[in-house]
């Protein structure tokens, strides 16, 4: 992570945070954002790193905005760690959305919004069928999910002044 950290502030982003070593940073910068940053930082970080990886980049705006369009208000309250929030790389359409819900063969429940899809897991994801995987064949675009604590506590990382 602090490889990571050094990377973002190399490339001139400030106030670069770490979060609980998940890969999850925080940062402030003017200027480059969304697909032109992600790009960047992913051509660095194979270059400078030897890591070749997905980053997933939110604007502050963006990143309140997937917290407000949670769909399951009731579970975050009653148990957030099965809440899960799966960011993407591109919005998946309804047609993708709705061919991943056709797969669900558990109890788990899928909404989406934006590059976001929300997934309520009430047997734990330890031993669903609905992993990373058969969510991007569906959605046929690359993500990376956080469940509802991790969501939340970005978003006071985000706040902060």
């Amino acid at each position: 992570m602090a490889d990571l950290r050094d990377l973002l502030t190399g490339l001139g982003l400030r106030e670069v945070q770490s979060v609980l070593q998940s890969g999850n940073l925080v940062f402030r910068c003017n200027g480059e954002g969304g697909v032109r940053l992600e790009r960047t930082l992913e051509a660095e970080a194979k270059k400078r790193l030897s890591v070749e990886t997905d980053f997933f980049v939110r604007s502050a705006a963006e990143w309140e905005d997937a917290v407000a369009e949670n769909p399951f208000h009731e579970e975050a309250r009653r148990d957030p760690a099965r809440l899960v929030a799966v960011f993407l790389k591109e919005p998946p359409g309804s047609a993708g959305l709705k061919a991943l819900q056709a797969a669900v063969v558990g109890r788990e429940v899928v909404r989406g919004s934006g590059r976001q899809v929300y997934i309520v897991y009430p047997d734990g994801q330890g031993r669903s069928k609905l992993t990373n995987a058969v969510i991007e064949k569906h959605l046929r675009t690359r993500g990376t999910a956080r469940n509802w604590n991790t969501v939340l506590r970005l978003a006071e990382l985000i706040r902060a002044p």
